[in-house]
């Protein structure tokens, strides 16, 4: 099986995130790894920037939805991060992992969701 992904790695997202009233009250940073795969495999794409996933565009689109809004759980804003970048930008497979550096002893303490559609 081939894959033809796309992938961007330590996206900086400034989110209100936690459990706690007092964590959600400010602002900490959480880091994104991103992996997205076009409708069109890299061949198939004729070296026109239409036919691939704008990858500045999507950075753009997550920073914003993460900083949108105060959320109690990291796996929520991954599940929306996930659901935007197939919605709004047609990718054909999305997996997204937040690492949120929370635990103690830890470098960091992440969830990942994976999410696909149906490209025919």
């Amino acid at each position: 099986m081939s894959s033809n992904d796309i992938r961007i790695f330590g996206l900086e997202l400034a989110v209100q995130i936690g459990v706690p009233d007092e964590e959600r009250a400010g602002w900490q940073v959480l880091r994104a790894d991103i992996v997205m795969r076009p409708r069109l495999s890299f061949e198939q794409m004729q070296d026109q920037i239409s036919s691939t996933l704008d990858y500045q565009a999507v950075a753009s689109a997550l920073r914003a939805l993460a900083s949108a809004r105060p959320r109690h759980l990291i796996e929520t804003l991954a599940a929306e991060m996930a659901a935007l970048i197939l919605g709004d930008f047609g990718a054909v497979f999305a997996s997204v992992t937040l690492h949120k550096r929370i635990l103690p002893g830890t470098d960091s303490v992440a969830v990942r969701i994976e999410r696909g559609i149906d490209a025919s």
